[in-house]
């Protein structure tokens, strides 16, 4: 029995993941990722079986503990965004040495076109690093159906899984059909082998020479998953591996059914994934005389792509991240096989893709959908009316153009946005906890004053070790932890220090006395600057903690409570 629901990508994956029988979600924050976490932690689902789902401090205690789960013998998904995977790559790498016991799947959504992010980095290159099997949906249904595909391949393979979606599909909706049966949520025996859990090199060198041996079967794996298919015009529909899947194309095959062509006059040939896949369909690029193969799963099935290409006079990669397949592509069809995609400039070598570029990369003439009108103005994002955030720039500001050598250090979160008029008061913003250990550095060359400015969920995220070793130096520095009692950027999720910064502060050897709390309004701006003028003044490591409810979180408080009322 079905039943259909209207679901973002991100719901597709938390509906898959309760259906699949996890026990645990452990994430991190991160937009497009959010919501995976947020849908199971507002489900009825998850509240009747008991599903753990509160946030993580960071992605590194986020992929250990679901690690630990998956010791214990419960499956357990792992979510956070791209630049995520760099806070996590510790664990994420040495899970696919110890390998695991119950299923586990890391969700990585990555950012293309960088819409709130840093940069463009692509997880798919994670799971090549770590050698363990990574998914790539195309559509929310394919979301979906991954998930009970992939914990399956996880305990069957005993390696974490890496799924890698990216912004377009976790924040679009389709129509997916879900099943209606309950889970199964039978935990099973915690895993009593040492030595793969110990990673001593003598236990770390022999689960090396194991995982490295098993590449060949990972690569039939991809070959033989139910999301793998090629399409041939007027080819019959033949199934790859006979299993069942729910895809919007009704030609599929395997690599070895594709007609015998040589010589002149072959194909062309397309070779897709994810997002990308969707685009060249929207092209309608079968009915044009392509050929086309659908990778859903990598390693990257190399014998099929040889086969593929063989059939082929040349192949257009497309896909959404960094060229991370085209590069694959051309090492095994050899140099000399025309390969086009991103590398080429076929396709933009940054950004997303779009319908319009995939269909000029496969000779249609494309017409812009909009432009935009002359004399429209750009309309920066901007920190909210009577945001605290905004008496901290206005009081660092003032007490800050006395000092004409001085460089405030931030962080990431919305008071990032004081780097934009009307503030344009911070100097850097590099990732996660870099303010604080940046400042350190930039006082240990000599600079004075040095200030960082992070947030109340950043900074325990990754940046109390920074104070740490600030203190163990007795770093001239002064650190603001701009606390609006909530992880405001990503939509009001519970911070982890709230009403803990001051212990947290003076446990790590912050003297009492140079730890501040202000109130961030107007009325208490000669109150601020002056504590905050003492503070740069003494010579060592001082913390104001400027403390103010975030307006958005507030307010929504005030709408539940009217409608309680």
């Amino acid at each position: 029995m079905t039943q259909v629901k209207l679901l973002l990508g991100d719901e597709a994956i938390a509906e898959g993941a309760m259906h699949a029988g996890i026990k645990g979600v452990y994430a991190y924050p991160g937009t497009p990722s959010t919501e995976i976490t947020e849908y199971i932690q507002h489900s009825a689902m998850s509240r009747e079986n008991g599903i753990h789902c509160t946030w993580s401090s960071n992605e590194k205690t986020a992929m250990e503990a679901a690690l630990g789960m998956s010791y214990a013998g419960c499956r357990s998904m792992v979510c956070m965004k791209h630049v995520g995977m760099n806070v996590a790559a510790d664990a994420f790498v040495n899970a696919g040495m110890t390998g695991v016991n119950g299923g586990l799947v890391v969700v990585a959504a990555d950012d293309p076109s960088m819409h709130s992010s840093q940069n463009e980095q692509d997880s798919r290159f994670y799971g090549k690093f770590a050698m363990i099997p990574t998914l790539e949906p195309s559509t929310q249904q394919e979301a979906y159906e991954m998930m009970a595909y992939a914990f399956e391949l996880s305990e069957k393979e005993k390696l974490p899984v890496l799924l890698r979606i990216t912004t377009r599909l976790a924040h679009s909706r389709a129509a997916v059909r879900i099943s209606a049966d309950k889970p199964d949520t039978v935990r099973k025996p915690a895993d009593r082998d040492r030595s793969a859990w110990v990673l001593l090199p003598a236990n770390a060198k022999r689960k090396n020479l194991a995982l490295t041996a098993k590449q060949p079967h990972l690569e039939q794996l991809s070959a033989s998953s139910p999301f793998f298919r090629i399409s041939v015009p007027d080819y019959p529909a033949v199934s790859g591996n006979q299993g069942a899947h729910s895809g919007n194309d009704s030609v599929s095959g395997n690599a070895g059914a594709l007609p015998g062509n040589a010589g002149a006059g072959l194909p062309k040939g397309i070779i897709a994934c994810g997002t990308g896949y969707n685009y060249v369909m929207e092209n309608h690029v079968l009915e044009a005389g392509y050929h086309l193969m659908k990778i859903s799963q990598y390693p990257v099935p190399a014998e099929a792509v040889r086969k593929f290409a063989a059939g082929c006079s040349q192949i257009l990669v497309v896909e959404d991240g960094q060229p991370f397949l085209e590069e694959q592509v051309r090492s095994i069809v050899g140099g000399d096989y025309p390969v086009k995609g991103r590398l080429t400039g076929d396709l933009p070598r940054t950004g997303e893709l779009n319908p319009d570029c995939v269909g000029a990369a496969v000779g249609k003439k494309t017409v812009p959908v909009y432009t935009v009108p002359e004399g429209i103005v750009p309309r920066p994002p901007a920190l909210c009316q009577g945001c605290g955030h905004r008496d901290v720039y206005i009081a660092l500001n003032q007490v800050l153009a006395d000092y004409p050598d001085s460089r405030v250090f931030a962080d990431i979160g919305c008071y990032t946005l004081g780097a934009l008029p009307p503030f344009c008061a911070i100097d850097t913003c590099v990732d996660m906890g870099a303010s604080i250990t940046m400042a350190k550095g930039a006082a240990d060359a000599g600079l004075h004053p040095a200030v960082a400015v992070i947030g109340d969920s950043t900074f325990t995220h990754s940046g109390m070790t920074g104070l740490l070793d600030a203190v163990n130096d007795r770093s001239n520095i002064t650190v603001v932890i701009s606390d609006n009692l909530t992880t405001a950027m990503t939509g009001g999720q519970d911070s982890a220090g709230t009403n803990k910064f001051e212990a947290i502060c003076l446990a790590l050897g912050v003297e009492k006395e140079h730890v501040r709390v202000v109130v961030p309004l107007q009325k208490n701006m000669e109150e601020i600057t002056r504590i905050i003028r003492e503070e740069l003044e003494y010579d060592g490591v001082s913390v104001i903690i400027p403390r103010r409810e975030c307006m958005q979180t507030l307010a929504r408080k005030k709408r539940m409570a009217s409608r309680q009322a």
